[in-house]
């Protein structure tokens, strides 16, 4: 057979192979190797050992004896009971941080003037003045006035209308709360988002700049309240998740800080015809009575096991206070009656889920909440003993403001947004849903509402993308 003809290739390898040979053969790699491989395992072999198992231990000749209780052994039980010295131990402090940085700067603390809070470019000066000579109208620039908290009168709701000129964006994102300026005088509206911004809106402004609208950033965290006392037209008071209360005093053009703490504020409120006293729902469920005149806070009652949604009092009698919260219940309260370490509540209305808001009606005969499982409730009687619910769809999921629905002009109806872009109106006469307030202008889903207390149809309506709707 011939020999088969290697390529230039094949004849280098084989050259390749052969000069590797010889040179590990002139370094004698190979036997060193056997060498090393034989006194591994020779080693090894010395090394191997094995685990001896443990000797057993001798049983023990006692017997064990199961534990056993006085009803298991057929014994009465020990009627002795705790001693009489016998305390619990302190229980811990739960309480719900505010959402910024309890290390607060000094400046966070001083008092911000309107220019070093303000977002927007324009002049500030046609907003101030406008309220300031409506206040000097109306003879209450200092605070002291004789006026009804609201008026109460039966409204025609095919009359109430949206007009184009009454829809604004005020301020960017979520709308968390709204408050109409309550002088007949004055078509002005105040609302607070999540990014702690407060935006007013002068509705019947023609010749100022922006349209009327004014935006500042006095807080850090959501705006939660937002209350003008009919008394003091000047003082705007807020309140934020931050932990701080700010009053804007129009006249001084600053926001001074009135209340601070460590603990998120979620509602805030004043009794009718008292301006100086502010309850305060902060943290897991505590109401505090913050008084101005003193700088200190006069009371402090654990009402909640968890965060308090609203904060309200019966018109005809102050000394009844109406809370909602987050865990499950709505109580009323008789503040005369409400001690220091234990307080009893008159009435305490329990939902399934959490309760977003529990209002008086403008006579204070009746009372509404508005829960999370899909309900409103209305209760009436002289201790508020009957109630009536209505089913309603609550779910606005974690993008939308909870919906809170409110007492109108007098106690015949309550309104609440829905998810369909409208305003429902409840009737407490027919125990039902009576009409639902639509308008082609009306692009977003309501969700707080503020009803003008002297103004009777005009209803100012937000929604989470910064927007105000105002019927009237």
């Amino acid at each position: 057979m011939a020999t088969q003809r290697l390529t230039e290739y094949e004849r280098k390898r084989i050259e390749n192979i052969k000069r590797n040979d010889e040179l590990l053969a002139s370094l004698n790699i190979k036997s060193k190797l056997a060498y090393l491989s034989a006194s591994a395992k020779r080693q090894r072999a010395e090394t191997k050992s094995y685990k001896l198992s443990p000797e057993k231990k001798a049983r023990s000749q006692t017997p064990i004896v199961i534990r056993r209780s006085l009803r298991t052994q057929g014994k009465a039980p020990d009627s002795a009971g705790l001693k009489d010295d016998f305390t619990e131990p302190p229980k811990k402090s739960t309480t719900m941080k505010s959402q910024v940085s309890p290390n607060k700067s000094a400046r966070e603390l001083e008092p911000i003037s309107m220019r070093d809070s303000s977002v927007c470019s324009e002049s500030d000066e046609p907003l101030v003045n406008k309220i300031m000579s409506v206040c000097k109208e109306s003879g209450l620039e200092d605070g002291d006035g004789d006026r009804n908290c609201r008026v109460r009168v039966l409204i025609d709701l095919e009359a109430m209308e949206l007009a184009p000129e009454n829809v604004a964006r005020v301020v960017p994102n979520r709308i968390l709360s709204v408050k109409l300026f309550p002088s007949a005088d004055l078509k002005m509206v105040v609302v607070g988002n999540k990014f702690g911004n407060l935006g007013f809106w002068n509705v019947d402004s023609e010749n100022e700049d922006g349209d009327g609208i004014y935006m500042y950033h006095p807080h850090p965290a959501p705006v939660s309240a937002i209350l003008i006392h009919p008394f003091s037209l000047s003082k705007v008071i807020t309140s934020c998740y931050g932990g701080r209360v700010r009053s804007l005093d129009i006249e001084k053009e600053t926001f001074g800080l009135v209340y601070s703490t460590e603990d998120a504020i979620f509602s805030m409120s004043q009794q009718h015809g008292d301006v100086n006293s502010l309850y305060i729902g902060e943290g897991y469920g505590v109401v505090s009575v913050w008084d101005e005149r003193s700088a200190r806070s006069s009371f402090s009652w654990e009402l909640h096991d968890s965060r308090i949604n609203t904060i309200d009092f019966n018109p005809e009698n102050t000394n009844m206070m109406a809370t909602s919260s987050s865990d499950g219940t709505a109580c009323i309260w008789d503040l005369r009656k409400l001690g220091k370490r234990k307080p009893e509540s008159l009435k305490v209305i329990t939902r399934e889920r959490a309760v977003h808001s529990a209002y008086f009606s403008p006579s204070g005969g009746l009372l509404a909440t508005t829960s999370l499982d899909d309900k409103i409730g209305v209760l009436s009687g002289a201790n508020y003993e009957d109630e009536f619910m209505i089913n309603h769809n609550n779910q606005t999921g974690r993008w939308l403001s909870s919906f809170k629905g409110v007492w109108g002009w007098d106690d015949s109806y309550i309104f609440v947004g829905n998810m369909k872009r409208g305003v429902d109106v409840i009737s407490t006469e027919q125990k039902r849903l009576v009409t639902t307030l639509e308008s082609p202008h009306l692009t977003a889903i309501l969700c707080r509402f503020d009803p003008h207390p002297f103004v009777p149809g005009m209803l100012a309506g937000t929604t989470s993308g910064g927007q105000v709707y105002i019927w009237s």
